[in-house]
Formats: structure tokens, sequence, C-alpha cells
């Protein structure tokens, strides 16, 4: 009996050093955990500091003379490809346009008509 009370004697030490050394590892890891962001906090405020200071209210750009920029609406309408004049000539980019949209003829919001669209623009009729 006394071999068995010592050596669960012995294996209860075990069990308790290892909760100790998890535990003292956990801290020790916790520790550098708090030291890398001690210092990670440390090098943004050094390089901060290094950056030229935010502009003053006076060095902002100001509003142009006409006033302020006001929102444009306008219809638009698909600017076609230019087609090339012979099948041998190729279109460079200089010969094409900068948008894909061009200003419309008429500037009449064109107005939306039960039935004329189904879901999510198909264009199906929206009905079963």
């Amino acid at each position: 009996m006394t071999t068995q009370s010592g050596l669960q004697n012995g294996l209860q030490c075990l069990a308790v050093s290892n909760a100790a050394a998890g535990a003292i590892g956990a801290f020790v890891g916790g520790l550098v955990v708090v030291g890398l962001l001690i210092w990670a906090v440390r090098l943004g405020m050094r390089v901060r500091r290094q950056q030229p200071r935010p502009p003053r209210p006076d060095e902002h750009p100001g509003l142009p003379e006409s006033g302020p920029v006001r929102e444009v609406r306008e219809v638009r309408e698909p600017d076609e490809v230019p087609r090339a004049a012979d099948e041998s000539e190729r279109l460079r980019p200089s010969n094409l346009h900068s948008s894909g949209t061009k200003r419309g003829q008429s500037q009449e919001v064109p107005k939306w008509q039960p039935g004329s669209s189904g879901s999510f623009g198909s264009g199906g009729s929206g009905r079963k």
C-alpha cells in the first residue's frame, strides 16, 4: 500500500507541477504579448512624430469663385464604338471616346410603366 500511495502522491505532485507550469507559461506569454503591444505603440508614436503636421484651416483649399460645385442630372445614352473605315485599318485608343456614354438627345426622364420591366431589370413582364 505504501508503494501505491507514494505513486499517487508522485502523480498528484506531477499533475500540480504541470498545472503550475501551464499557468506560469500563460502568464509569461501574456507578458510577451503586452510587451509587443507597448513596443508597437511606441514605434507608431515615433513614426507619427516624423510625419509632417496636418494643415491648418487657412492652408486648406477654398471654394472656387463660382461657388460650390453642384450635382448635374442628365439623361445618358450609350456611345457606340466607332467602326474602322477599312477592314485593314485598326482602331487606336485615340479613336475611342473617354466614356461609354454620351449626353442624350432628349433630356426627358423616361417614365416607368407598369408591366414594362421584370424583376431586377430583366426586361420581362414581371407577371406569371
